[in-house]
C-alpha cells in the first residue's frame, strides 16, 4: 500500500466514517487538510464566519439527525473561538467530534505563534481529547474519537492534529472497530434493580415519571411512550427532554422545573414515588435540593454512573441505556401481567387535574401589543406543530418550551446545560442541514441574534432556508425579569438604545426581512414566510417589553412555591403582577 499523507488520511477516515458534512475555517495549521478537502467531493464541507457558528451548527445537526456532528478549525484563536460551543454540547452530551489544528510538533511549548494548549483548554469540556504526536496513529485515534463521543454518555471529543503529522507519510488503514480497556460503557441494566424498581414502581399511590434529554440521546423514546401508557402514569419532562413523550398526549402534565407548569412542580413535590429517566437532576429542576421531592422514594435510570445520586440521593439506581432498561420493564410487567393501584391513581390524576385548573400559561391577551406567548401560539398552528425549533437562551426559550407542543423527540433544539446566546441560529443551519425539506424556525431575542448573526452569510452561500422568529423587546429580557423581582427594578445594562434595523439587516445578506408590529399581523405574516419555501426570512416581531416568563420558581424556592402571572381571576396579590401560590 503506497504511503500517503496524514492530511489525506484524516480526509479518508472521514469518508469511511460516513461524515457528510464537516463545519469549519481554515487556517495555516490545518491547510494542507483543506487542500485535501478541496480534491474530493464526498466530505462537504461548510465555510462558516466564526469558529463558534462551525460547533454549534455541527451541533444542531446532530442533535436534528442522531448523526456526529464534525468540525475543523485552526490553532489558537480558531481552537478559543470553539471552545463556547464545544462547552455548550459537553453540558447537553452532544456527539461531536472537533479536529483541530496545532503547530508542528517541534514548537509545541514554545510560544509559536497561534499556539494554545488545546488539550489543557478543553479537557474540562470535552468527553476526551488527543494531541497525535505520530502519524501512524492517525486513523486509529480518529476511530476511537468517533467511538467515544457516540457511544455510553455522548459528548464531544477532540482530537488535535500538529502541522507536521498532516504532511508526514504512512500507510493507511482505518479499522473497523476498536476496543479502549478502560472505556466499557454498561448499556444492560442489572436484572435484580430493574426487578426492585418495578416492584416499587407498581407500589407507588403517586407516582411520577420524570425524564430528560438522555431519553432522546438514546433513542429511547418508543420505550418511552410504551412504559408510561402501559403504566398510566403522569409524565414530567425538562427542558431538554422536551418531545420525547408527546406533550399532546393527556398523561403529559407538562414541563417541570424554573418555568414549568403548575401541575407538574406541585406534582412532583407530592409525589410517593419518582422514576427518573435519562435526567441529571438539575438545580433549575430541583430547586433547593432539600425541599425536592420531600416524600419519594426515587428510581433513577442513566447510562452515566457519575450521575446518579450526584445532585439527589436516589433508592433504587440502575446504570443501562434507555432503551434497554426501559424494554426490560415492560418485559417484566407484562410477563407477569403486574398492574398498578389503580384506586390510589385514579385519586391521583383527580388531584393532578385539580391542579391543571390553575392554567398556569394562561396569560392576558392584547390587541395593541404583540405578546410574545401569542407568537409562539400562532407559530405552532402554523407549522401544524411539525417543524422543527431550535432556540437561543432567555425569555423566548421559555416561551418556545412552554407553548410550542413538541410530539417527537429531536424535534426540539435548544442549549439547556450551559444557556448559550448565540446559539439557535447556527444550530438551525444544522438542522436545515440534517433535513433540507423539513420545516425550521429559529426563535430568538433581540440580544441572543446578535451574538452570531454572522451566519446569515454562511445559510445565503449554502442556501438553508430557516425561519427566524426574532421576539424583539428590546431587553436582555431574562435578565430584566430578575432585575424586576429581585433588585427592586434596578435595569443595569439590560436595555438596548441602539438596536439595528433587523429588517434591513437582513436583506443586506440577501434574505427577505419582515417586521411586524400588531397582534393582527402576526398570523398573516407566519403563513407567507413560510410559504417561502426557498427563502431564509427573518421575521422581527415588535413584543411587549414588560412581559414576564410565568410560572417561575425563585431561588430557593422548592417546587410547591411558585409565582405565577396575575390574571383578572387571581386576587390574592403578593407583588405587583405576580401572584404566589
Amino acid at each position: 500500500m503506497e504511503p500517503i499523507t496524514g492530511a489525506e488520511i484524516l480526509v479518508r477516515c472521514l469518508k469511511d466514517e460516513g461524515v457528510e458534512y464537516l463545519f469549519g475555517y481554515p487556517g495555516g495549521s490545518v491547510l494542507h487538510i483543506y487542500d485535501e478537502l478541496y480534491k474530493q467531493e464526498d466530505v462537504k464541507h461548510i465555510l462558516v464566519r466564526h469558529e463558534q457558528g462551525a460547533v454549534h451548527a455541527a451541533d444542531g445537526y446532530s442533535r436534528a439527525s442522531g448523526k456526529p456532528g464534525v468540525v475543523l478549525v485552526t490553532s489558537g484563536p480558531g481552537v478559543t473561538n470553539a471552545v463556547t460551543g464545544i462547552a455548550t454540547a459537553y453540558m447537553d452530551s452532544i456527539p461531536l467530534v472537533v479536529f483541530t489544528g496545532q503547530v508542528p510538533t517541534a514548537l509545541i511549548g514554545n510560544d509559536a505563534f497561534q499556539e494554545v494548549d488545546t488539550v489543557g483548554i478543553t479537557r474540562p469540556c470535552v468527553k476526551h481529547n488527543f494531541l497525535v504526536k505520530d502519524v501512524r496513529l492517525l486513523a486509529e485515534t480518529v476511530k476511537k474519537a468517533f467511538y467515544i463521543a457516540m457511544t455510553g454518555r455522548p459528548g464531544p471529543v477532540l482530537v488535535d492534529l500538529p502541522k507536521d503529522i498532516t504532511i508526514t507519510k504512512t500507510e493507511y488503514h482505518y479499522p473497523k472497530k476498536v476496543k479502549l480497556r478502560s472505556y466499557n460503557p454498561t448499556v444492560k441494566g442489572h436484572a435484580g434493580q430493574i426487578r426492585k424498581a418495578v416492584d416499587m414502581i407498581l407500589s407507588a399511590k403517586r407516582p411520577m415519571l420524570y425524564t430528560g434529554g438522555g431519553v432522546i440521546l438514546s433513542d429511547g423514546s418508543a420505550e418511552l411512550v410504551e412504559l408510561t401508557q402501559l403504566l398510566g402514569y403522569p409524565i414530567t419532562q425538562t427542558l431538554m427532554g422536551l418531545g420525547a413523550y408527546p406533550a399532546t398526549d393527556k398523561q403529559f402534565i407538562g414541563m417541570l422545573g424554573m418555568h414549568g407548569t403548575y401541575e407538574a412542580n406541585m406534582a412532583m413535590h407530592e409525589c410517593d414515588t419518582l422514576i427518573a429517566i435519562g435526567a441529571r437532576f438539575d438545580d433549575r429542576v430541583t430547586g433547593k435540593i432539600d425541599k425536592f421531592c420531600p416524600t419519594a422514594r426515587i428510581v433513577h435510570v442513566d447510562i452515566d454512573p457519575s450521575s446518579i445520586s450526584k445532585n439527589v440521593k436516589v433508592d433504587i439506581p440502575i446504570v443501562g441505556s434507555v432503551p434497554n432498561v426501559l424494554r426490560a420493564m415492560i418485559n417484566v410487567i407484562r410477563d407477569e401481567k403486574l398492574k398498578p393501584d389503580t384506586e390510589a391513581l385514579t385519586q391521583w390524576w383527580r388531584q393532578i387535574d385539580e391542579w391543571r385548573k390553575m392554567e398556569s400559561l394562561r396569560y392576558r391577551p392584547s390587541t395593541e401589543v404583540i405578546k410574545p406567548q401569542f407568537v409562539v401560539e400562532k407559530l405552532y398552528q402554523v407549522t401544524e406543530g411539525q417543524a422543527i425549533i431550535t432556540s437561543d437562551v432567555g425569555q423566548h426559550q421559555m416561551w418556545a418550551a412552554q407553548y410550542y407542543l413538541f410530539d417527537r423527540p429531536r424535534q426540539w433544539i435548544n442549549s439547556g446545560g450551559l444557556g448559550t446566546m448565540g446559539f439557535g441560529l447556527p444550530a438551525a443551519m444544522g438542522a436545515k442541514f440534517a433535513f433540507p425539506d423539513q420545516d425550521v424556525a429559529c426563535i430568538t431575542g433581540d440580544g441572543s441574534i446578535q451574538m452570531m448573526l454572522q451566519e446569515l452569510a454562511t445559510m445565503k452561500q449554502y442556501n438553508t432556508p430557516v425561519k427566524i422568529i426574532n421576539l424583539n423587546n428590546g431587553y436582555l429580557g431574562m435578565v430584566r425579569q430578575w432585575q424586576e423581582f429581585f433588585y427592586q427594578k434596578r435595569y443595569s445594562m439590560t436595555y438596548f438604545e441602539a438596536l439595528p434595523n433587523f429588517v434591513m439587516l437582513a436583506e443586506a445578506y440577501g434574505h427577505v426581512g419582515m417586521k411586524i408590529e400588531r397582534p393582527g399581523d402576526v398570523e398573516g405574516a407566519l403563513r407567507e414566510a413560510f410559504a417561502m419555501k426557498d427563502r431564509t426570512v427573518f421575521l422581527d416581531f415588535v413584543t411587549d417589553p414588560s412581559e414576564n416568563v410565568f410560572p417561575m420558581i425563585p431561588a430557593g424556592g422548592g417546587q410547591n412555591e411558585m409565582l405565577l402571572a396575575e390574571r383578572d381571576d387571581m386576587v390574592s396579590t403578593h407583588e405587583e403582577g405576580m401572584v404566589l401560590v
